[in-house]
């Protein structure tokens, strides 16, 4: 069944016209100086994947550097503002045939990554009542577009974006993105896809999305967002999750994710028509918690979205893997603890377990973006992931929310399931020491 995106610049239209009584008089004009910010943060990220079927490992290491600065908003009804961020990557090891982890940019094939790059962007931005829109280079985190912040340096998209407040516990999003920075580049270049292979002068001109946020009872938030990656796909997104508090030390946590799929336009990755969705039950007991997931795609080709981003919102996406495979049911158990129950705050850490069973026979052998996922062998293909994450972040002191973060994941497949991917290790260690400049 195809799903109509008519309703995605409605979505837009309707959150620039919502009547701002709610809020109008209670939003404080703080002055385009008065209103500033400049934070930095500075990232050292060393990232090593052992890929056990080739020869060389992944391993690099960088030394990452951010900083964003946040005007206010000219007085008056509608008050103008911009935004600014400047990026500098620099490469610390990363040669010798080691190259190609992510974090650094790709070599010209001699196996070393360049020894640094850097971008810089802007964001005009006007805000009426509780209406806020922006032009520009913009950070995007939702369900449809979200950009990548999971290495060195985070991922841009330039485009325009809406955001309205006007009622208590709703919030409506909308905009357009037409290219996107990756993260371990300097340029930009149009949006593409993780899982997908366009062909050669292939792409999406733009993407389009709009949302709904509602978080009106305590405990409870839920979300639906569409988005058109033109002549791509339709992609429809929904979520609930609910906290229920039974005592000071025991929590329970039920929640769902959803996504629907569809070929639109040109349908340059062929033909989609895939929804997936995952299922967890969280038990917090005080310091401890255990989460149980259930995830399924319904579908002969993965579970796709954005290339580089974080916009892969399933319960079962894990650090190395996705767990989105063509028809894929995968399931995962997690233990976290927050070591503040033993007289240490700020460390936390989590060990978890994934397995997934996936069909690849039922692939499209002649799919425009997904015929490398056919394999005549992989009707039950397996794989799992063992992941373990540590992560310590300062409380006080001049080194004050200095965060230390070590990540451990490891990745075995069978039955078919090396078509697609081999047995992997990988180990990331991630320092960020942000500073409040104003």
């Amino acid at each position: 069944m195809r799903y109509p995106v008519s309703f995605t610049p409605l979505f837009i239209a309707i959150a620039a016209t919502i009547a701002p009584t709610a809020h109008a008089d209670e939003t404080a004009r703080e002055g385009f100086v008065e209103g500033s910010s400049l934070n930095l943060n500075a990232r050292n990220y060393y990232m090593n994947r052992n890929r056990l079927q080739q020869t060389d490992d992944n391993i690099e290491w960088g030394q990452g550097f951010l900083g964003i600065f946040k005007s206010g908003y000219t007085e008056g009804t509608v008050g103008f503002g911009i935004d600014a961020h400047a990026m500098l990557g620099l490469k610390l090891d990363g040669g010798g045939g080691t190259d190609g982890s992510s974090i650094l940019p790709i070599s010209d094939g001699n196996g070393k990554a360049p020894g640094a790059f850097s971008t810089a962007g802007g964001t005009l931005k006007m805000r009426a009542f509780d209406t806020e829109l922006k032009a520009g280079d913009l950070f995007l985190t939702n369900p449809v577009i979200a950009g990548g912040d999971s290495r060195m340096l985070p991922q841009t998209f330039r485009g325009v974006s809406l955001t309205n407040h006007s009622f208590d516990g709703w919030m409506f999003e909308g905009g357009q993105a037409s290219f996107t920075k990756p993260y371990n580049q300097s340029g930009r270049q149009r949006i593409g896809t993780s899982y997908g292979k366009l062909a050669d002068g292939d792409e999406s001109r733009h993407l389009n999305w709009a949302g709904v946020s509602w978080s009106g009872v305590e405990g409870l938030t839920s979300n639906l967002y569409a988005a058109e990656l033109k002549d791509i796909w339709n992609q429809y997104y929904y979520d609930l999750d609910y906290t229920w508090q039974l005592s000071d030390l025991v929590s329970l946590n039920p929640g769902l994710h959803f996504y629907h799929t569809q070929d639109t336009g040109d349908a340059l990755l062929g033909d989609i028509d895939n929804n997936t969705y995952s299922l967890h039950f969280t038990v917090g007991i005080g310091s401890h918690s255990v989460t149980a997931a259930y995830q399924r795609v319904n579908g002969n080709t993965p579970f796709d979205y954005i290339s580089q981003g974080d916009s892969v919102y399933l319960d079962n996406s894990q650090q190395y893997s996705d767990f989105n495979g063509p028809n894929e049911r995968s399931w995962k158990l997690k233990y976290a603890y927050d070591f503040a129950g033993l007289g240490l705050p700020g460390l936390t850490s989590a060990v978890s377990y994934s397995r997934g069973t996936v069909d690849l026979t039922k692939v499209d052998p002649d799919s425009k973006g997904y015929a490398s996922w056919y394999s005549a062998d992989g009707r039950n293909a397996k794989h799992w992931e063992r992941d373990i994450d540590l992560k310590y972040v300062v409380q006080s002191g001049q080194a004050k929310d200095l965060a230390v973060r070590l990540q451990w994941a490891t990745n075995r497949g069978g039955n078919g399931y090396g078509a697609i991917d081999t047995d992997t290790d990988e180990y990331r260690v991630i320092v960020d020491y942000p500073i409040n400049v104003f």
